[in-house]
């Protein structure tokens, strides 16, 4: 997939294209449903898929103090939009500039001059241009007069139910630690990828070493507690069963920020320092409690440990 980061980037030869539009955050089953029509649309018109996104939730320039915390960094969304095999993806700079332009001249300079769009695919409540003066009606009525037609694509209810899939939802999901629910609406498993750093030891101090993650990851971690999953090595290949935390372990009063940490079950002597892995969550074990004294969260730590074997279906 190729990565346009401004429309002057993007070939005249180009081709045709079918555009899907969104902020992508999290890149979740919502999205997804935009970008398999999309991919059937350019199908059958023999033309070419791009998205089009932004590098930073709008809010973040517009209104600051509503801006939530993205799911995913902007380097990971575009990695996830890379795995539907798509043709480009075009990652406009959500500037001052950007925020002014009328949705009119968006329309023009961007999807017809620069993509030469056949047909565009938005989400129901999309909105651009300035003062989000754009919206899916808008682009019917530009439409004939540029040449391209608008497939408008309905909410996706997980199971038939109420609530519409959304990054908000997945937040709240996150937020409570319900990361069985946060997979069923990301459409994939949560997960963070970092680089293996080494820590203060302490688990290794108690019969039971982790792998923990630096502080810069690519993905919004969930609520502090304990956690059944995976720790993937990138650097090897291998995938190992874990029991993992998140939190400042309130036990102690010397950890400064929320850490994520990988106990890897039944391997010793294991060294993952350096290593660029991905923490998967699949199971939310308990919440993150302070013990009275290291005997205490030792017993804890071996009765969470057998849980997450048991979650992950390795037996006893």
């Amino acid at each position: 997939m190729i990565v346009f980061r401004d429309p002057s980037e993007i070939p005249a030869d180009f081709g045709r294209t079918v555009v899907a539009i969104g902020k992508f955050d999290g890149v979740h089953v919502g999205h997804r449903a935009v970008i398999e029509r999309m991919k059937q649309d350019a199908a059958e018109l023999g033309a070419r898929t791009v998205a089009v996104t932004f590098d930073r939730n709008p809010l973040e320039l517009l209104r600051p103090e509503l801006c939530p915390e993205n799911l995913v960094t902007t380097e990971r969304k575009i990695e996830l939009l890379g795995e539907f095999g798509l043709d480009a993806t075009l990652l406009l700079t959500f500037d001052r500039a950007l925020a002014s332009l009328e949705a009119e001249v968006f329309v023009r300079s961007i999807l017809v001059d620069a993509l030469k769009v056949e047909t565009v695919l938005v989400g129901r409540d999309f909105r651009f241009g300035h003062r989000g003066a754009g919206t899916p009606e808008l682009l019917r009525e530009l439409g004939p007069q540029y040449g391209f037609t608008v497939d408008v694509v309905e909410d996706v209810h997980p199971d038939g139910g109420e609530r519409r899939v959304s990054s908000t939802w997945i937040r709240e999901q996150l937020a409570q630690g319900d990361v069985a629910g946060a997979t069923r609406v990301l459409g994939r498993p949560v997960s963070v990828s970092g680089e293996v750093v080494h820590g203060l030891k302490r688990g290794r101090e108690l019969g039971f070493p982790t792998a923990n993650l630096s502080e810069v990851v690519d993905a919004l971690v969930p609520a502090d507690g304990v956690y059944a999953g995976w720790l993937d090595d990138h650097d090897t290949g291998i995938r190992h069963p874990s029991a993992i935390s998140v939190g400042t372990n309130p036990t102690f009063d010397d950890v400064e920020r929320r850490q994520v940490e990988a106990h890897v079950l039944d391997a010793e002597g294991l060294d993952l320092y350096g290593h660029r892995v991905t923490v998967v969550f699949t199971d939310h074990l308990r919440g993150m409690v302070a013990f009275d004294g290291l005997d205490a969260l030792t017993a804890q730590i071996a009765a969470d440990v057998e849980d997450a074997r048991h979650r992950l279906g390795l037996g006893s």
